[in-house]
């Protein structure tokens, strides 16, 4: 017998006998799990109480009030965010202090904002407001961010949906439908360690993107780089620069860069980044005005101090990967152990961001979730990493392992594991008849 032949049958193509018995097992695990009383928590990426603490020395700044320029930061005005600020997250970023906008806390507010002022003015290259369009639509590669979806269906912008691969979007696919198509105006994209599958988009993807002919004659990348910096291993993932390329292709407007600092320093209380062409960049502060006479610039300001440097801050993210790695690694081995030679899953194994995507056996997700919590472990509702919440094969798991601490990460997983060969079993004696 050779070491190939010896290795367990996928659970699928055991004797009926076996699946009976595997699922009698399996169910007597589930009961145990169950009378455990387990209150755990995977549902969204946050960071550790560990992580904030790394910058809990911004709680001491900052020391004085004035920026470089002797501008009082206690007071009204510097629409774009701190010159400095932008200047150090720009070399990160790879743009332009030009190019940049440093706000207040949260990048999705921006999003929105941007979102709005396209709907309500269009952009730097729109003939007329996108509200005055018959209809709108947004090409979404999935599994993807549940929140990009939430802020589409709030108002009222359609959706198409393309596979995400490891190395970006199923681009052949997406050119197809942006070229086909007027009402396709923009498509989401979280390009390094994407949410939830961590997939990198590389420069061969991202020139595509650049460079295609839309129908929309203002189509928008909205470029979601919320995890640019958040590398789990030595060897970090180097963004693809979309604001070049696209400006080399000729469409210079064509990316709208979102960036922050929510899971570098502290969750409630970081900066938010916009980015993109000049244009689009001066687009974005003259709609902002009409509403606003300034970001917090004494809390960038604190960053400034805080990071003292880009370097700095590459130096910063190092100390999170210390704590986050070893979370992700007990996630791959629990999962390996317990799922590896059954057939029945899939899962990545992401080089950076904050989320492992676990596939489990077609039209069974929705019942490993419910099995969870039933066992007191909380997961992301299935279909979440879908527009509409709708997985159609109903397989997708997102999970979230940053935030518990790492013995719970290895008792979350445990349970997860238990609850998806359970389903397996139940699905596959189910489907036998």
């Amino acid at each position: 017998m050779t070491a190939q032949d010896s290795q367990p049958l996928p659970l699928a193509q055991r004797p009926a006998e076996e699946v009976d018995a595997f699922l009698t097992r399996e169910q007597e695990a589930y009961d145990a799990l169950r009378a455990a009383g387990l209150t755990l928590d995977l549902t969204r990426g946050k960071p550790a109480p560990a992580q904030l603490a790394l910058a809990d020395r911004l709680l001491d700044l900052p020391d004085g009030f004035t920026d470089r320029d002797g501008v009082d930061t206690r007071n009204y005005g510097g629409l774009a965010g701190l010159a400095e600020l932008r200047e150090m997250f720009a070399e990160l970023l790879g743009l332009e202090p030009a190019q940049l906008v440093a706000g207040g806390n949260a990048s999705l507010v921006m999003m929105r904002e941007v979102l709005v002022d396209l709907v309500l003015h269009g952009a730097v290259d729109s003939e007329r407001p996108w509200g005055r369009e018959d209809k709108i639509t947004f090409i979404c590669p999935v599994p993807g961010y549940d929140r990009h979806f939430t802020l589409l269906d709030w108002l009222g912008i359609e959706t198409v949906t393309v596979e995400m691969g490891e190395d970006g979007p199923d681009v052949e696919e997406v050119a197809r439908l942006a070229a086909s198509d007027p009402s396709i105006k923009g498509m989401w994209l979280v390009p390094t360690y994407a949410n939830p599958t961590g997939s990198v988009v590389t420069q061969e993807v991202a020139e595509r993107l650049a460079s295609m002919p839309t129908a929309a004659p203002d189509f928008k990348i909205l470029w979601d780089n919320a995890y640019a910096l958040h590398h789990l291993t030595p060897e970090d993932a180097k963004t693809a620069d979309i604001v070049s390329l696209a400006a080399a292709a000729g469409h210079p407007h064509r990316p709208i860069v979102f960036a922050s600092t929510s899971k570098i320093t502290y969750a409630g209380a970081g900066v938010a980044f916009l980015g993109g062409s000049v244009e689009t960049v001066q687009w974005y502060l003259a709609h902002l005005g009409q509403g606003s006479i300034g970001p917090d610039k004494v809390n960038q300001l604190r960053h400034v101090q805080f990071f003292g440097s880009a370097q700095g801050v590459r130096d910063h993210m190092v100390r999170h990967r210390e704590i986050i790695a070893p979370k992700f690694a007990e996630v791959d081995r629990v999962l390996e152990e317990q799922l590896g030679d059954l057939g029945v899953a899939t899962w990545t194994r992401p080089a950076g961001g904050y989320f492992v995507s676990l596939d489990v056996l077609d039209g069974t997700a929705t019942r490993v979730i419910a099995l969870a919590k039933e066992a007191g472990v909380a997961l992301t509702p299935a279909g979440s990493a879908f527009p509409g919440s709708h997985d159609p094969r109903d397989r997708n798991i997102r999970l979230a392992p940053t935030f518990p601490q790492p013995a719970d990460v290895t008792a979350a997983m445990e349970a997860v594991a238990t609850c998806v060969r359970l389903a397996a079993a139940e699905k596959l004696v189910a489907d036998r008849g």
